[in-house]
């Protein structure tokens, strides 16, 4: 009997302490013992390491890898994929979202199994289902409670006046507690040239001029320095996911067991030259913004699209290209542009063109295109009932990016051939064609 050519998915949230990726190489290993003990060969391994699969804001590059592969049903240089196999579906899936999708491309073609530690599993069955559907909702119970204890271990450091873990706060040297001679005075200095009227872009050129940077060594941006001196440490208070700890006692800011920089009144000060609304006054993923606004991408493809207009060497400008309102059109309200002194500034698209262009890559009309994606994902797209952000991680699993080549003036008609997709694993999709 022939065996089943299946893949190996291995992922690890952490890696060791050795970074030598230890845990992913044992997991394959087990693997493969498990792919011969059910009558499968591993053909392909596919390696997520130190990536977390509870947080949504999280890329995992090998499992979308591994999903576009099971939707083509081949792997490259390895031949046909029937199946796949890991230690646990949790090293797969812990979210919802990523347990759709992996059974939906695991079960794009008929035939196809799941190899788990006790034997061949039916995907296509109730009972696969459910028993994968278990496994997802211990899997997310676990990360629950595992953030619970996180949050409750950082809360109660924090009541207890302890300096946060993780890298050293600039201005103070690495225990946390005893300032840094020279980065606590910068930050003294920064914060009464502030409140006289000082701009943070003063600032920063001023820190620039001395060579500053920050503690992991890189430069520091306008909105680093302005999380520096309005953070709440620096007048000496306690604060956890982004609130200001009260004594229970007291009534009065928890104040830390560490040396302040400046007293309370020159904090509260500083903080009152940024308005309430002020994105320079978030500070980390978990801090609540004054706004109630989540930050993050306004257009679709901010972040993929690229500048392809020609230098004066011959080569591609290869710029991000931003997204800009233009209101004098009803038909392209917002254009991405490439914005002058980072790229070339002389190319410009409508907006709304660039997305229908994406679309028509993804979803090309039978018997064109290069791909093909699950007809439910593309009812999901068409209909609007798919999110913004999980369109995103669509079009991030499919293209490098997209080169956006330079119109042609006075063309009033839209021209998708100036979306030229850079399609991810380029080897495996012949040819990267314009979207027209």
């Amino acid at each position: 009997m022939d065996q089943i050519p299946v893949a190996s998915y291995a992922r690890t949230s952490q890696d060791t302490p050795h970074r030598d990726a230890r845990g992913v190489r044992h997991q394959h290993r087990i693997n493969e013992r498990t792919a011969r003990e059910h009558g499968c060969v591993v053909v392909a391994t596919y390696t997520d390491n130190a990536r977390n699969a509870t947080k949504d804001d999280r890329e995992r590059p090998a499992f979308d890898h591994l999903l576009a592969d099971l939707h083509r049903g081949h792997a490259f240089a390895a031949g046909p994929l029937r199946g796949v196999v890991a230690v646990a579906d949790d090293r797969l899936y812990r979210r919802p979202e990523d347990f759709i999708r992996f059974m939906a491309a695991l079960t794009s073609a008929p035939g196809r199994v799941y190899v788990a530690r006790e034997g061949l599993r039916d995907p296509y069955t109730k009972a696969g289902l459910l028993q994968g559907a278990a496994c997802l909702q211990g899997a997310a119970a676990e990360g629950e409670m595992r953030s619970r204890r996180v949050q409750d271990w950082h809360w109660s450091r924090a009541m207890d006046g302890l300096p946060h873990s993780g890298p050293r706060p600039f201005g103070w040297l690495p225990d946390r507690q005893t300032l840094h001679p020279v980065e606590s005075e910068l930050v003294r200095k920064a914060i009464e040239d502030r409140i006289g009227g000082a701009s943070m872009g003063q600032v920063v050129r001023e820190w620039d001029a001395q060579g500053i940077t920050g503690t992991r060594g890189g430069r520091l941006a306008p909105q680093s320095v302005t999380q520096i001196i309005t953070a709440p440490r620096v007048c000496g208070f306690r604060a956890n996911r982004g609130e200001l700890l009260i004594d229970p006692d007291t009534g009065s800011p928890l104040v830390g067991a560490w040396q302040a920089i400046v007293p309370p009144e020159q904090w509260r000060a500083v903080c009152a030259t940024f308005s309430a609304g002020s994105l320079y006054m978030h500070r980390g993923p978990l801090s609540p913004r004054l706004t109630g606004r989540a930050a993050g991408p306004k257009y679709l493809a901010t972040g993929f699209v690229r500048c392809g207009g020609r230098l004066a060497g011959g080569d591609d400008c290869g710029q991000l290209m931003g997204g800009a309102k233009s209101p004098r059109s009803r038909t392209s309200p917002y254009n991405y542009i490439c914005i002058a002194g980072r790229g070339c500034g002389r190319c410009a698209i409508s907006g709304p063109l660039v997305e229908a262009a994406i679309e028509r890559l993804l979803f090309p009309e039978e018997g064109q295109g290069r791909i093909r994606l699950p007809e439910p994902m593309r009812l999901r797209w068409q209909s609007g009932e798919m999110a913004f952000e999980e369109k995103r991680k669509v079009i991030a699993s499919v293209f490098g990016h997209l080169l956006i080549r330079p119109g042609r003036k006075g063309c009033g008609t839209w021209d998708y051939s100036r979306v030229v997709p850079v399609w991810k694993w380029a080897d495996r999709i012949k040819g990267a064609e314009p979207a027209a």
